[in-house]
């Protein structure tokens, strides 16, 4: 059995109707998850798919995807009524899913994720030099040198994204759904796959694009459509609507400032790194923080932003260097370490090291604060389901009930159960490692809100971001990173630009 590289001729002609999907409605134990949903998607089209977290998007992708079997409706290919009962029936109808949680088994290579199920194999021996060869040409296509024969738990969250892409490449797929293909990728990146997607399109397949960032939204779709509460609330073509029109039309209310800084108090010296070193990944760092400030670090992906946050957080070891807080000199050697000192950290991977998903979210939400809530080592149940009731309605979790396992809950669903459990805690020194990746624009401005609330209560944050306008739009002070290093310091941060910072980043 051989594969030769996949034909990307489309079946339809360019502009014809290639999806649809109508009355479309799925429901899970006290949630209504899409409601009498139509969607429907041209050849050659670039469709965004947009709306807050918990609005449907996920479970709509699932049902085209063969994960999820819809109680009504129907799906339509290409004129042709089929059933979608499983990802093979999807796969074989020419449908691609890139989820935005990867789907990729960690201890095999690169090259055999691709292929997986699809092995190119003569007489029961597969022809490994034929299918290195073809993913090093996947990987030339989208313009990112990966070894194919690298395991896929050695590589970069944002080198993973890149084998989700290649893997969906691979396949002869007239419809591709990308659902937050670009959170972890950086500018040049994004530009990249952005090229592959215009090439796909010339070739008549159609796209359906799920993002939280709104910019991409402009640069990059032909045609919005937008969810609120599993329902189709409207769809417009991009020349038609601004960025203002479109995030009210998700929220369902205006927001008149995407970035609501406010200026708070600043204190003494909180927060002191000093000659923070390890390898090749962190050399000779030194920053402080003082209280009521928020300090961006910016960079490109590998610059060393998050390997400083986990050295901080105790989740590594440094080779020399010291940490001070409020002038005290801390011996950091694990996690435990740090949050009992008052230091918390929201990871970047959230699924790895943020949460444990085959737990509760009350489980998750109580696991630091057990001191509190079981301070004679009996939890007292009822003060645990206060507090996070408080958090749930202030940061607006979806959940059909505090023992919902955390799996299950949407990726910005997840990262808001992050948040809670930290905002529990009452650290003074509170580190967000890529806060708003997969999270909803109006999430966004309310967490927003929730820092201005922190810096004003004196605390000290480091932000780390990929986002420029968010760096530029939150933080009193930006350090820029490349190599392990501290390249620059922007203290004027009002009349700084994503030039400036780009131009430190790669120095």
């Amino acid at each position: 059995m051989t594969h030769d590289r996949p034909s990307l001729q489309p079946n339809v002609e360019e502009g014809g109707h290639l999806l649809e999907m109508t009355g479309i409605s799925k429901s899970f134990p006290g949630v209504r998850a899409l409601n009498d949903l139509n969607l429907s998607l041209k050849g050659g089209e670039v469709l965004a798919l947009l709306g807050e977290n918990g609005a449907g998007k996920s479970t709509l992708i699932k049902v085209l995807g063969g994960v999820y079997r819809a109680q009504t409706g129907h799906i339509n290919i290409h004129g042709q009524r089929l059933a979608i009962n499983s990802p093979s029936d999807a796969q074989h109808a020419g449908i691609a899913i890139i989820y935005q949680e990867f789907n990729l088994i960690p201890a095999l290579s690169v090259r055999e994720n691709i292929f997986l199920g699809r092995e190119n194999h003569r007489a029961g021996f597969v022809k490994h030099a034929d299918e290195h060869r073809r993913a090093l040409a996947l990987f030339q296509r989208i313009g990112i040198s990966i070894d194919p024969e690298k395991r896929c738990n050695e590589l970069s969250v944002a080198q993973q994204q890149v084998v989700e892409i290649a893997k969906a490449l691979s396949v002869d797929a007239r419809i591709i759904v990308m659902d937050e293909p670009s959170a972890t990728l950086t500018s040049q990146e994004v530009k990249r796959l952005f090229a592959v997607i215009r090439d796909l399109k010339r070739h008549g397949i159609g796209v359906i694009y799920i993002s939280h960032r709104l910019e991409e939204i402009f640069e990059i779709a032909d045609r919005v459509m937008v969810m609120r509460d599993g329902q189709h609330v409207a769809s417009r073509a991009v020349g038609d609507i601004d960025h203002n029109q479109l995030i009210e039309m998700m929220v369902g209310r205006q927001i008149e400032n995407e970035f609501p800084k406010t200026a708070a108090p600043m204190g003494d010296v909180r927060l002191k790194v000093m000659n923070l070193h390890r390898g090749q990944d962190v050399r000779n760092v030194s920053f402080n923080i003082r209280r009521g400030e928020v300090l961006g670090l910016a960079g490109l992906v590998g610059a060393g932003r998050t390997e400083i946050c986990r050295l901080i957080f105790g989740a590594d070891r440094p080779d020399a260097g010291t940490i001070q807080l409020d002038g005290k000199k801390l011996h950091i050697r694990s996690p435990r370490d740090a949050i009992e000192k008052g230091i918390c950290l929201l990871t970047e991977d959230r699924k790895a090291h943020g949460l444990i998903l085959n737990h509760s979210v009350r489980e998750n939400f109580a696991l630091p604060n057990l001191a509190r809530f079981a301070p004679l080592g009996l939890v007292n149940h009822r003060r645990e389901r206060n507090a996070l009731a408080r958090y749930v309605d202030h940061l607006r979790i979806k959940i059909p009930h505090y023992n919902e396992i955390v799996k299950n809950l949407s990726g910005g669903n997840q990262q808001k159960v992050v948040l809670a459990k930290w905002l529990e805690r009452n650290c003074d020194v509170i580190i967000f490692d890529e806060p708003t990746r997969g999270i909803d624009v109006g999430a966004k401005y309310e967490l927003y809100l929730l820092i201005n609330h922190l810096a004003q209560q004196g605390k000290a944050i480091l932000m780390v971001s990929s986002e420029l306008p968010e760096i530029l739009g939150m933080s009193d002070r930006i350090l820029v990173m490349h190599q392990g290093r501290i390249t620059g310091e922007i203290t004027d941060v009002r009349n700084a630009t994503q030039e400036q910072i780009m131009q430190l980043a790669v120095a």
